[in-house]
């Protein structure tokens, strides 16, 4: 009897073991846009706990003057509340790495994030909606015509230094970008690219996916895709 039980226990504790480990996934950092909110990534966040994932495994920071869209750029307060979900994400994952998904500026400040301190090694997959990777035409060219601190040389100009230090560094192991050609922010001055490549691709990112949809309906139109991409 006590060799049936010995026996049992431990099929009972091979089928945990392993149901355990099935629901060991990367922890995901939701990084919202400038002047939006955590909540703007509500649907992304349902999809997420329909597939499983707890809520503790969901980073949603908050970062930026929602009051004042032109003041926030990619340095100083908007930093650190993306900085510590990473950091905080990283610690946590039962993977030991994490996927990040942004939409519009919170795209490129996820990205420095990761570039300034080092994390891209811990990205496992970056999904970037509606960024501005390659700037934005309304915000004109840098140093010309950045009166505001978006804009600006921490900003979204094109050519600025905050750009420039991104171009041509992947943020992930996998990168894909979500965007489209009548996106009313990345495509307000009516050009969608910049040196011929639309502004939402990432640098060596494995694939783009396009959608007749404006700048926020890619994103909270878009929620099984980021899933999918991800996983």
């Amino acid at each position: 009897m006590r060799a049936i039980i010995a026996v049992a226990l431990a099929g009972a504790m091979l089928f945990w073991a392993a149901l355990a480990q099935a629901a060991c996934v990367d922890n995901v950092v939701l990084v919202h846009g400038n002047a939006g909110s955590p909540s703007d990534f509500d649907n992304t966040y349902t999809e997420l706990r329909a597939r499983g994932y707890a809520a503790s495994q969901i980073f949603r920071p908050g970062w930026g003057n929602r009051l004042c869209p032109a003041c926030n750029d990619h340095s100083g307060t908007e930093e650190t509340p993306v900085r510590n979900a990473l950091v905080d994400a990283i610690a946590s994952s039962c993977t030991g790495r994490i996927d990040v998904i942004g939409h519009s500026m919170g795209v490129t400040l996820a990205a420095r994030q990761i570039d300034v301190w080092g994390l891209k090694s811990y990205v496992d997959s970056f999904v970037g909606i509606a960024g501005a990777y390659r700037g934005l035409w309304s915000c004109g060219s840098y140093p010309w015509n950045g009166w505001t601190s978006t804009c600006g040389a921490q900003g979204l100009s094109i050519g600025s230094p905050l750009l420039n230090g991104l171009a041509g560094k992947k943020p992930g192991a996998r990168a894909y970008s979500i965007k489209s050609n009548i996106d009313q922010i990345v495509c307000s001055t009516g050009v969608c690219t910049v040196g011929g490549v639309h502004s939402s691709t990432i640098p060596g990112e494995n694939a783009s996916y396009t959608f007749a949809t404006g700048h926020f309906g890619l994103l909270t139109g878009t929620a099984v895709t980021q899933a999918n991409l991800i996983q």
